[in-house]
Order: C-alpha cells, then sequence, then structure tokens
C-alpha cells in the first residue's frame, strides 16, 4: 500500500518550516518571506487563476499540473496560518458522513 501522499506532503512542509539551518527551501521562503502570510496566500490565489485558466483552456495536463500546484500552495498557506491539515481532513470526513449517497 502507498503513504497517504497528503500526509507525505504535510510532513514535508513541517520539516521544511522547523528547520533553520543554512539551507534554503521554497516552503521556508514563503512561510519566512519579509510579506508574512500575505505571501502564501498570494500563491494560493495565483495558482488559483493558472488552474482555472487552464480548465477553461481544456487544457488537461496543464490543469492536473495546476491542480496540484494550488493543492500544495494551499497546504503550505495552512502551515502559514497554524491550521494542522488533519483538521482539514477532519472536516472532509464529517462532511463525508453527511452526505447521502444517492444525491
Amino acid at each position: 500500500m502507498q503513504p497517504d501522499i497528503f500526509n507525505e506532503l504535510w510532513k514535508v512542509i513541517e520539516e521544511r518550516a522547523a528547520d533553520a539551518g543554512e539551507k534554503r527551501s521554497y516552503v521556508r521562503s514563503i512561510l519566512y518571506h519579509e510579506k508574512g502570510m500575505d505571501k502564501s496566500l498570494e500563491k494560493v490565489g495565483e495558482e488559483a487563476v493558472e488552474y482555472i485558466l487552464a480548465i477553461k483552456n481544456g487544457d488537461i495536463e496543464r490543469s492536473v499540473s495546476e491542480a496540484a500546484d494550488l493543492i500544495f500552495h494551499l497546504m503550505v498557506s495552512l502551515k502559514a496560518a497554524d491550521i494542522q491539515f488533519d483538521q482539514v481532513k477532519k472536516e472532509l470526513i464529517k462532511r463525508r458522513a453527511g452526505m447521502n449517497l444517492h444525491d
């Protein structure tokens, strides 16, 4: 069984956020940007627009790539807001439990 990619991504985001060593990372450059949380939110907005345009243009390969970028940057923005990804997963589970399979 493959590991849950979202758990793996979250683990990397948390590790990069905590690593104050000399090595720079893309995640840290967003989380500790001089604009603060606004930088991570800008990235979410940018990726959302790119995703929308790819979908609108019918470019499947680009749509998949932009969807991945959007999800990743959304996760980074959650970290910037000190929100655990598990909180989002629990909310999705709660919503799923309330869905009627015949809707």
